[in-house]
């Protein structure tokens, strides 16, 4: 763009920018929006300035320019909100007691022989079947389901006694669920 024309469109925008203010404000109800929405239809305009033949149009133009800016906003926010009839309870995920659960289990399943903890990973951990499991560990799925048995006595036994000790029942609760969860499945 020419310097001629540069200077042309600084004096329009100094001249007009109330009027296209107040353009904006009624297309957008929050001011701070509207001062966005003007800026960047301006510079959107000030790339085609050279274009505009009569200048006389320049604030139809750029009431078009707002306008159209203004739709693709609302048409970018659309797909970032789902309107509800029920506002969503307002609740933050903690997740450290998840994670001092999951440290308890992982301390407790040194208490478990090679093969015991094997077959525990492999099946609660992995998902595996019994069959899988035995097929991964070399025995036979009688030995995959008797050191299973065996290995969560152990595992709960070891619960109980920290939970006398040191009052962790919520984990012991936690890994029973999830241990009845995965033997109905």
């Amino acid at each position: 763009m020419a310097h001629g024309e540069v200077l042309e469109f600084e004096e329009y925008v100094r001249t007009r920018q109330d009027a296209l203010l107040r353009s904006a404000r009624r297309l957008v109800p929050d001011p701070v929006d509207a001062q966005d929405l003007l800026q960047t239809a301006l510079v959107r305009t000030y790339g085609r300035w050279d274009g505009i033949a009569d200048k006389r149009l320049a604030d139809a133009y750029l009431r078009r320019v707002m306008i159209n800016t203004r739709t693709e906003w609302w048409r970018a926010r659309k797909l970032e909100e789902v309107p509800t009839e029920q506002l969503p309870d307002a609740c933050v995920d903690d997740s450290t007691e998840q994670h001092a659960d999951r440290a308890l289990l992982m301390d407790i399943m040194k208490v478990l022989a090679p093969k015991q903890r094997s077959v525990v990973v492999l099946r609660h951990w992995e998902q595996m079947s019994t069959e899988e499991t035995a097929a991964a560990l070399g025995m036979s799925a009688g030995t995959v389901k008797s050191t299973l048995h065996r290995a969560l006595a152990r595992l709960r036994q070891e619960l109980e006694s920290r939970a006398a000790d040191e009052s962790t029942g919520p984990a012991a609760r936690m890994f029973e669920r999830e241990e009845r969860e995965r033997c109905a499945a």
